[in-house]
């Protein structure tokens, strides 16, 4: 590549998302289920939000967690969907440099701060199942606001070295993306440097950040298992590990899309390139369109509430 070639493209004010590449085609057909997704995911959280809003009974830690959730899944989808249906319908591929680095930040930022709540809303099960007459006292609004806070901090501590790291790359070989979103590595690789370091830290936060949560998450289910087994008859132990379905679902829809997408980025060499982006897509979209679906129906409360809703009583 010639010094002229490649001074066009230090710093590039934009990058090119091809999308799904090999799939172009099939984009606007594959827009259908990627668009029916999102409408769900927008009306679900916000439907959850509207309804713990609008329900005294649901001023609780947990469902103020939920709240967090809900926000942080409308944040997530709404920071890939619009720009991917933009390329699928209209061809609109390029993205401004800033905004690149900035969609960057907001995926990697909110998938930690989502896996954080997880953690927080494990612990809110924990605290009102083993400790249940401390519950009010232990968790209180003040309490849940403070670890709100925290868990929005570290996703944004920990993601804000992978863009300071990002933007210092000079680029020179190409501003072609082959992917539907500014991905961490699928930007990074870009770069005409030694990248290791972005590398290195971008694999490190993933480890650190799903194995504490993951482990904090296991210690706490078994203590809630231990003190479910305690209770003295078979019907309280079902109603007491009932309140905690919904909870473990959104868990296993999360980390087992999250594990599933890891291992196939980065054992599967022999998968083609658009089942990875494909995968990446899914992963965003699936667990955001899930989790209000999994608390509508599983919460006794939202879903009388959301049944009130369409039948226009109490409103």
């Amino acid at each position: 590549m010639s010094d002229s070639n490649r001074t066009d493209f230090i710093n590039p004010s934009t990058f090119i998302l091809l999308g799904i590449p090999g799939l172009e085609e099939a984009h606007v057909w594959i827009s259908i289920p990627f668009c029916t997704m999102y409408t769900i995911t927008i009306l679900g959280n916000i439907t959850i939000l509207y309804i713990v809003k609008r329900e005294p009974s649901l001023h609780w830690p947990m469902y103020y967690f939920l709240c967090m959730l809900a926000v942080t899944d409308l944040v997530l989808s709404t920071s890939i969907l619009p720009k991917v249906l933009s390329i699928f319908w209209f061809k609109s591929r390029e993205i401004n440099f800033s905004a690149c680095l900035t969609q960057l930040y907001l995926i990697h930022c909110f998938i930690v701060v989502e896996s954080g709540i997880l953690v927080a809303m494990a612990f809110d099960r924990y605290v009102a199942i083993c400790h249940p007459l401390r519950h009010s006292t232990i968790l209180t609004n003040p309490v849940v606001t403070k670890i709100g806070l925290t868990v929005v901090l570290r996703g944004s501590m920990l993601v804000l070295p992978c863009v300071l790291l990002a933007r210092q790359w000079p680029y020179c070989r190409t501003n072609i993306i082959p992917h539907t979103h500014c991905e961490h590595m699928a930007v990074v690789k870009l770069a005409c440097a030694d990248i290791r370091v972005s590398s290195y830290y971008g694999v490190s936060v993933a480890i650190l950040v799903m194995g504490l949560d993951t482990l904090f998450i296991t210690v706490s289910y078994i203590q809630i298992l231990r003190a479910i087994f305690s209770l003295p008859t078979k019907d309280t132990r079902l109603k007491t590990f009932g309140t905690c379905i919904s909870h473990l679902c959104t868990i296993l829809v999360f980390y087992i899309s999250a594990l599933f997408a890891s291992l196939t980025y980065r054992f599967g060499q022999n998968v083609d390139l658009h089942v990875h982006v494909l995968i990446a897509n899914v992963y965003f979209l699936v667990p955001s369109m899930l989790n209000p679906i999994i608390y509508g129906v599983r919460t006794k409360q939202i879903r009388n509430r959301l049944l009130r809703l369409f039948t226009h009583e109490g409103i």
